[in-house]
């Protein structure tokens, strides 16, 4: 059975598959600014694959790197508050 528009072979890792994962990383390790860049990278790159139908792989890459960003952006936020807090609370 032959299935049209069907890619042949192993599918291709995404080219953003690496850098999201690594952003993603980056932003819960050290640098949370590069939270979001990797939500948005990895939301874009998450549609790409699955509009690929099957000619992009790295799926599992990207949801990793994407929801390392979305804990990233997360802590990034609650320490900009706690700092807020802390310098206008005085003290």
């Amino acid at each position: 059975m032959v299935i049209p528009n069907a890619p042949i072979g192993k599918p291709v890792e995404h080219p953003h598959a690496t850098a999201v994962l690594f952003l993603g990383a980056l932003s819960v390790l050290c640098c949370g600014l590069t939270g979001p860049v990797a939500w948005a990278l990895g939301k874009r790159a998450l549609d790409q694959i699955e509009e690929s139908g099957g000619a992009y792989g790295g799926h599992t890459q990207v949801v990793v790197g994407f929801i390392l960003g979305v804990i990233g952006t997360i802590l990034m936020v609650v320490m900009a508050v706690l700092f807020l807090v802390v310098l206008l609370g005085g003290g």
